[in-house]
């Protein structure tokens, strides 16, 4: 089969040692443009989409490397996902660095700079092309299309599973092309499956192998013998196939939500689309919301087309060009996993999901420039110019993506600048303002994502909560209630009813919403203390403690809990509940687990002091609640303070009616 041009010959000798130092350069070149692009994340945070959930809200996860642990990331579901060697990398992470972003995100670069200097390696030693090599491993190193799957932390399943990947592709060609050994099989083996427990995407991963026995491995056995050897392949995909089928089973939309045409539309548009991107990387955003038709008209009639005739087009040129038919295919079959026939979530397509499989395309078109510049004298000067500068415009274009990534709030507000009717960014917008404390923009951007979306729960569920910090608390009530007709199996929407109709003085319809949080999940916490604090003010003490005890059951260092039944051992009225030592011990515990910088619990625990006649210590600590309330600004809180401080002067405790402070 004549397939390209021989590769050059290497002499032997000291041109062996010429070309040994000169794939060390490559490497260093390529890790150098990787760390100039991506190096800045070191200073960015964490962001408020899945990074939560991954690592910074994630207990098990930020407790570090732990034997616990371990068992959790392979027994467990979590995030709709399972990944275990993913969870152990969060993990590593967190047992380095804590919670400091920056850690977190060097790991994402560095593992980025393996795969693409291992991308380089195993190219070379199929293909027998230095610079072909190096050029395609430096676009896959820089192209702003990368940007999502690096400075993302939640995104670390993409560069891990690209380091297994790479490895695999690696362990196939040695096998190839020296040894056909069983033990050499087993190591392809290990690592693919390695790679599934990092991202199942890589599940096409044999379907890949069998497009480079054709080209560049030239292997001449029957297509049906090359398949018999990797059946075991094929089994570890079948098997992390059914994994994630489970895992995500709840976050798979049906097919009522989104017709199987609108599914085929949108994911023939999106082939379109990842082409159009990689050519134009303009506008990129973190979330592309689902058109509501499936995408435009002239779209689904032009991306079918331009994709039947690229596919005509490489098959055609197979036998003199079978680069390009094996890189278009990688392009089509590895994406198949996320293109969309089977949705999960409410994107339209992803950046991230093109991080292995423009890999093909950018071989193809790296093979097909390198043969038409092959023809001409000045050719390969050509192509070197041209190259240099296409590098140059990609690295400034993803500095500048990577840029957005730095915070929250620039990154939503960038996604919303490129995007239209996304409710869910508006929703993660809000979240970010929220936490700023900027109430009235952040209810403006929840309210949009409603109008957008009016059965989006979570966007009305965040709403009712501003809502009642700004002490609109019957718009909250409304909107939690119009949540409880959407979903009614959300225990987190009927604390925040109860929490509002507390406020209003419904007591018993509080306790109601409370109870019900409990039914649907009988270990929430928050449902627990709530409802304690409903009981104390129904006189119901005995009650009010077991459900603080029941929460201590469950997270003995639960601050909440802590601090509630501190104060209702310290300032209960009636004698016999009292037991001041113990409510000293209750509040310094919940004092330090909040750093000593809540002024709620510090007033806890001076009025724990006053109870067990420590004066002195009452009023130190209450004077520092006083000034910590006064520079929230918490003013309830610092003008019960400074009439309980009185009390403390005087050698007097304080002991409330049947009431919460």
């Amino acid at each position: 089969m004549n397939t390209q041009q021989s590769p050059p010959k290497n002499p032997v000798g000291a041109g062996r040692w010429n070309e040994r130092w000169r794939v060390a350069a490559v490497c260093l070149v390529l890790a150098a443009i990787t760390f100039a692009v991506f190096g800045q994340t070191l200073r960015y945070e964490f962001i408020n989409f899945d990074d939560n959930d991954y690592v910074y809200e994630n207990p098990v996860v930020a407790r570090g490397l732990t034997l616990k642990g371990i068992v959790w990331a392979f027994t467990h579901v979590y995030s709709s996902n399972w990944h275990p060697l993913t969870w152990l990398s969060h993990m590593l992470d967190c047992q380095l660095y804590g919670l400091n972003p920056a850690g977190h995100h060097l790991t994402n670069v560095l593992l980025h700079a393996m795969a693409v200097i291992l991308l380089f390696l195993v190219l070379r030693r199929m293909t027998g092309f230095m610079w072909r090599s190096a050029l395609v491993a430096a676009v896959f190193a820089i192209h702003p299309l990368r940007v999502e799957s690096v400075a993302w932390v939640a995104e670390r399943k993409d560069v891990l599973s690209g380091v297994f990947f790479m490895l695999t592709i690696g362990a196939y060609a040695q096998y190839v092309r020296w040894s056909q050994s069983r033990d050499r099989y087993g190591l392809v083996m290990l690592l693919f499956a390695i790679g599934l427990m990092s991202k199942p995407m890589l599940v096409t991963l044999p379907f890949v192998l069998l497009l480079l026995d054709y080209w560049p491995l030239q292997r001449v056995e029957s297509l049906g013998k090359l398949v018999l050897e990797k059946l075991p392949l094929f089994g570890l995909a079948a098997v992390s196939c059914a994994a994630t089928f489970f895992a995500q089973a709840r976050a798979i939309r049906s097919f009522d939500e989104v017709s199987l045409p609108l599914r085929m539309g949108n994911a023939l548009i999106s082939y379109a689309t990842y082409l159009g991107q990689m050519f134009w990387p303009s506008g990129l955003a973190l979330l592309y919301p689902f058109p509501a038709n499936g995408g435009t008209p002239w779209g689904k009639i032009l991306a079918p087309v331009l994709l039947l005739f690229v596919t005509a087009g490489v098959f055609i040129l197979r036998k003199t060009r079978p680069y390009l038919l094996v890189g278009w295919l990688w392009y089509l079959v590895m994406l198949l996993p996320v293109i969309g026939v089977i949705q999960v979530g409410a994107q339209a397509h992803a950046d991230r999901y093109t991080y292995l499989p423009h890999i093909g395309i950018y071989v193809a078109l790296t093979w097909l420039a390198a043969e038409w510049c092959a023809k001409w004298q000045t050719g390969r000067v050509a192509l070197g110019g041209l190259m240099t500068a296409v590098l140059a415009v990609l690295m400034v274009c993803a500095w500048k993506q990577t840029a957005y990534w730095q915070d929250s709030k620039t990154l939503w507000t960038r996604t919303l600048a490129c995007t239209t009717d996304n409710f869910i960014v508006h929703y993660n917008v809000a979240n970010a303002l929220r936490r700023e404390g900027k109430l009235d923009e952040a209810i403006s951007h929840y309210q949009t994502a409603v109008q957008i979306k009016p059965d989006f729960v979570k966007a009305r569920n965040n709403l009712g909560r501003t809502l009642l910090l700004k002490g609109r608390v019957d718009e909250a009530i409304a909107q939690f209630q119009d949540a409880l007709q959407i979903r009614r199996d959300l225990p987190d929407i009927h604390i925040n009813l109860g929490e509002a109709l507390f406020q209003t003085g419904r007591v018993d319809e509080a306790i109601v919403q409370y109870q019900f949080a409990l039914h649907l999940n009988s270990d929430s916490k928050n449902a627990r203390c709530n409802l304690g604090l409903a009981l104390i003010r129904k006189g119901s003490v005995h009650e009010a403690i077991s459900q603080f005890q029941r929460v201590l059951q469950i997270e003995p260092s639960n601050p909440n809990a802590l601090d509630s039944l501190a104060w209702l051992l310290a300032t209960w009225p009636e004698a016999s509940l009292r037991d001041g030592y113990m409510a000293v011990k209750l509040a310094r515990r919940a004092n330090a687990l909040t750093g000593g910088k809540d002024p709620a619990i510090l007033h806890t625990l001076a009025a724990a002091f006053a109870e067990t006649g420590q004066f002195s210590d009452a009023v130190e600590t209450a004077q520092r609640a006083l000034q910590l309330a006064g520079a929230q600004p918490n003013t309830d809180l610092a003008r019960q303070l400074q009439s309980e401080l009185k009390l403390y002067q005087a050698g007097s405790p304080y002991h409330q009616l049947a009431q919460t402070h």
